[in-house]
């Protein structure tokens, strides 16, 4: 059974990370929908503030709590993230509260022992708070993806990308009520599973990024390529391992260093957008989303060297 004091941060870090995520993939959602479908974009918008409610809850929380590694990985904020914003809210009239990522560039970590009951229980109700919301997301991606895919439905996503959010927003459910129940999780095979999951979500970062640049980007294109090809290749190789029960050492090596030229390539591409110098149709938030989701990857590779 996990520690109070374990509880408390894990729920708070990985709340730090994916309601972030998940406010941002309401407000993707929000811009792709078509005049005749406001309903749901209104919908998205609503969820969007609702994930903006719970982050900032969680921020409020956090300081001197969550541990140094996850505070300078750049996976709660990157140097691009409020500009990010900043310039979306102005293309898109969305209004993206700033307050919340100023706060976030402010918080410090922290190695407190003993924390009060009031303080747990409070932890406890945030979880239950947004195990409820992630609910909801999921279930407003999941029709979204049906009408789409069934030709109910056109958006400015490709339908993979909502798939892929979605088993984002699974993700976070799974974690969150694993730590609800202070489940002790076997490490190898939560690694395992981490490794593989984030191992697909860059191959796909690789390609949506392919097909959002202009087709004049020919630089860039073949960088997104090859970083998708390469992704996918490891995918194979680190799932016939496990199949196999083979040591994995060396294939997280290759992935590591992938995962670093995957945070170079999305570091290029925030800069490149924000001054004006990439032609594509990538919202600056998107770019800056896709670099916060490479540094967690690498962070969480790092820390699996370190256990082995």
């Amino acid at each position: 059974m996990l520690s109070s004091n374990e509880f408390i941060r894990r729920s708070l870090e990985i709340h730090l990370f994916f309601a972030r995520i998940m406010k941002e993939h309401s407000f993707f959602l929000q811009l792709s929908f078509t005049p005749r479908d406001a309903s749901f974009s209104r919908r998205a918008d609503e969820l969007r503030m609702e994930f903006d409610k719970l982050l900032w809850e969680v921020v409020c929380l956090s300081n001197g709590v969550v541990s140094s590694s996850v505070i300078n990985s750049g996976e709660i904020v990157t140097p691009y993230t409020l500009r990010a914003e900043n310039v979306s809210s102005y293309l898109t009239g969305v209004n993206i509260p700033e307050y919340i990522t100023k706060a976030e560039m402010e918080l410090r970590a922290g190695t407190c022992k003993n924390f009060d009951p009031a303080f747990e229980r409070a932890i406890c109700a945030l979880n239950d708070k947004a195990i409820k919301l992630i609910r909801d997301i999921i279930d407003f991606k999941s029709n979204v993806l049906s009408n789409v895919l069934s030709c109910n439905m056109f958006t400015s996503n490709y339908p993979s990308l909502i798939d892929h959010i979605m088993r984002e927003a699974k993700l976070y459910l799974r974690m969150i009520i694993k730590l609800q129940k202070r489940e002790r999780i076997d490490l190898k095979k939560e690694n395992y599973g981490q490794e593989l999951f984030w191992n697909r979500i860059m191959a796909d970062h690789s390609k949506f990024i392919r097909g959002l640049l202009d087709p004049d980007e020919d630089d860039l294109i073949n960088i997104a390529n090859n970083l998708a090809n390469e992704f996918d290749e490891l995918t194979k190789e680190l799932k016939e391992a496990i199949d196999k029960s083979l040591p994995i050492d060396d294939i997280t090596d290759s992935i590591l260093k992938a995962a670093n030229k995957e945070v170079d390539f999305n570091t290029q591409g925030i800069e490149g957008i924000l001054d004006c110098k990439i032609k594509s149709i990538i919202i600056p938030l998107l770019g800056d989303h896709v670099l916060r989701e490479a540094n967690y990857f690498v962070r969480l590779l790092k820390s699996f060297q370190r256990e082995d």
